[in-house]
C-alpha cells in the first residue's frame, strides 16, 4: 500500500507564492515510479493536469501555468514539489498529488486547498 501526503496549501494574495510538497510512503520501494505530478480541481470543473515529471526528469506543464510553476522531485526521498509563483485567482482549486507506476493503478493524495484571493 502506498500513501501520498500533501502539504503546503493555503490562502495567498494574487501575485503571491506557495510551495506544495508530496511525500510517498508505505510500500513505495516495491513500486517503480514512472511519473509523479500534480492535478487540480476547481469547483464545478473537471480535474486537470497542472504539472508532471517523469523518472527521467522530463517535465510537462499545463499551458496556464507555464513560466509560473515549477515541478521538481527527489527520487531518493520519493517526494515531488510544486513551486507556484505569480498566483492568480483562477489557480484556486484543490491540488492533488499523483503517482503513476510503470504497472498498476495510479495513486492519489487526499488533496490540499489552494485559495488565491485579495
Amino acid at each position: 500500500q502506498v500513501q501520498l501526503v500533501e502539504s503546503g496549501g493555503g490562502l495567498v494574495q494574487p501575485g503571491g507564492s506557495l510551495r506544495l510538497s508530496c511525500a510517498a510512503s508505505g510500500s513505495i520501494f516495491s513500486i517503480n515510479i514512472r511519473v509523479m505530478g500534480w492535478y487540480r480541481q476547481a469547483p464545478g470543473k473537471q480535474r486537470e493536469l497542472v504539472a508532471e515529471i517523469t523518472s527521467g526528469g522530463r517535465t510537462n506543464y499545463a499551458d496556464s501555468v507555464k513560466g509560473r510553476f515549477t515541478i521538481s522531485r527527489d527520487s531518493a526521498k520519493k517526494t515531488v514539489t510544486l513551486q507556484m509563483n505569480s498566483l492568480k485567482p483562477e489557480d484556486t482549486a484543490v491540488y492533488y498529488c499523483n503517482l503513476q507506476p510503470w504497472s498498476g493503478s495510479d495513486y492519489w493524495g487526499q488533496g490540499t486547498q489552494v485559495a488565491v484571493s485579495s
